[in-house]
């Protein structure tokens, strides 16, 4: 197993991880389309989250594309 797979593996868990302590936080409701909620501010852990999340997702990306180009 090489060294991208194994950061592939580890990547994808991160990224599934942030993504569902991210949907945790929110509303059935608001998931399905329906409520309306005024604009707020992310803070604290969701902004974690959220910055966490496209941080990953780059690097998921990045990782994938750089190991089509090796191989």
């Amino acid at each position: 197993m090489s060294i991208f797979a194994i950061v592939q593996i580890i990547l994808s868990v991160l990224l599934v991880v942030t993504i569902i302590l991210q949907q945790r936080g929110s509303e059935a409701g608001i998931a399905f389309g329906g409520g309306t909620e005024s604009f707020r501010s992310k803070r604290g852990l969701e902004r974690f989250l959220f910055y966490s999340t496209i941080i990953l997702t780059v690097l998921f990306a990045a990782n994938s594309i750089l190991t089509l180009v090796i191989s």
